[in-house]
């Protein structure tokens, strides 16, 4: 809850990869409250308030998940409206040409995108599959698999994209950033 806190004003895109960490821990534990009390909460190095806190965070992110019918596998509606929200600020820049440097970076990244979209033949959006596509990086990495130098490259780009993609998000949230003008 706290790193989540401090992700979600400081970088949008790290903490939607965060919020998806811990949906999966939410599942690695079968949604047991208990359980994520007893080897997550308790343990954490805060005081009793600030516990109860976190405890009632999973709690309701619990909730969520069961009411969302999201046990096993999907995102909670929390975090797809943040996926949405930034897929719609993708548009926008990309058509408002506010942002060369954002722009560029998406156009160097597109055959990237449009490889990876070949390979998992779905049809969701293009800053979805870059989320995707980081998210299973994270994971493999976690497995200690080994990531081929081309993708380990492609990584590195879109990383790079979706750290202006949190920076403009950023902007627009503060109002430095204006499509209106």
């Amino acid at each position: 809850m706290f790193i989540a806190q401090k992700l979600k004003k400081e970088n949008i895109c790290e903490y939607l990869i965060y919020m998806w960490q811990i949906e999966d821990l939410i599942r690695a534990f079968n949604l047991d409250i208990d359980t994520l009390n007893e080897r997550i909460i308790a343990p954490y190095p805060v005081d009793a308030t600030d516990q109860k806190k976190l405890y009632e965070w999973y709690e309701s992110l619990i909730d969520m998940m069961r009411r969302e019918n999201i046990q096993k596998k999907g995102h909670l509606q929390l975090n797809k409206n943040i996926l949405i929200e930034l897929e719609e600020l993708h548009l926008s820049l990309l058509k408002s040409g506010k942002e060369p440097g954002y722009n560029a970076k998406f156009w160097h990244i597109l055959p990237v995108i449009s490889q990876l979209r070949k390979q998992s033949d779905t049809e969701i959006s293009d800053i979805e599959l870059c989320f995707n596509f980081q998210y299973g990086i994270m994971l493999l990495r976690m497995k200690k698999t080994e990531i081929s130098v081309e993708t380990a490259k492609a990584q590195t780009e879109i990383s790079k994209f979706m750290v202006l993609l949190s920076k403009n998000f950023l902007n627009f949230k503060s109002g430095k950033l204006d499509f209106d003008e």
